[in-house]
């Protein structure tokens, strides 16, 4: 059943100078009625597993919502997230690039990666057709020490939810469990 009155105020983050905000009203009221999602966003919105952010830029973002990317990859000079901060069972809001949130995911597994031309081979070996790699892709990591690849299931295009972001982050952890 659809909540008729709201929930939730907002998800609201502050880090340092950034205040980011998702309403949550507008999330539910977007997965209201959808059989897993109608439940499974109340239970994160609880408390119950993370909410993450994750800014995308297309054509990633579309192979996502048309379920032909299932795995999505974030490589990083430093460990920041989501490196050993996101897991099954979190919930992913999948954001444009200077947009709206345009859906939500659940992760359903997560691996992570110190790298060296060995796990960089594995990487394209055991998850290249999972991430939509480009030939030239893993060639243009070649900076990066560190890799967090996250499978995706359950994903759904939720419309366009505006969300206050000002920062260059490419990944925000929205919600850690009670």
């Amino acid at each position: 059943m659809c909540p008729s009155q709201p929930e939730h105020k907002a998800i609201r983050v502050k880090r340092g100078l950034l205040q980011s905000m998702v309403s949550s009203d507008s999330l539910l009221k977007a997965t209201c009625g959808h059989p897993f999602w109608g439940q499974r966003l109340r239970m994160a919105l609880r408390g119950a597993g993370r909410i993450h952010l994750a800014v995308f830029v297309e054509p990633y973002l579309k192979y996502i919502l048309e379920g032909r990317k299932t795995v999505e990859s974030r490589f990083s000079r430093d460990r920041r997230a989501p490196w050993e901060q996101v897991g099954a069972g979190d919930v992913l809001l999948l954001k444009r690039s200077s947009g709206p949130v345009l859906g939500i995911a659940e992760v359903s597994d997560a691996w992570f990666y110190e790298l060296s031309p060995r796990s960089l081979s594995e990487i394209h070996q055991r998850f290249g057709p999972a991430l939509c790699l480009e030939p030239s892709f893993l060639e243009g990591k070649s900076a990066a020490s560190f890799a967090s690849l996250i499978q995706l299931r359950e994903v759904r295009g939720i419309g366009d939810l505006p969300v206050h972001k000002t920062d260059r982050r490419g990944w925000v952890v929205l919600r850690k469990p009670d």
